[in-house]
């Protein structure tokens, strides 16, 4: 319970932070290229083991 409480105050930040700003930050944009990056470098390991597998 008490975790919660205490991520409580982050969420509300996080969420008015969103609803004034509409712009993308620089670190908005760095964190996508970054989870883009490891989904594409994956993607061909994955296809890879599943053709393997089945």
């Amino acid at each position: 319970m008490n975790s919660q409480n205490e991520m409580a105050p982050y969420f509300g930040a996080g969420q008015e932070k969103l609803s004034n700003e509409q712009s993308f930050t620089t670190e908005d944009i760095l964190w996508a290229v970054g989870i883009w990056s490891v989904i594409l470098t994956l993607s061909p390991v994955i296809v890879f083991y599943m053709l393997m597998v089945a």
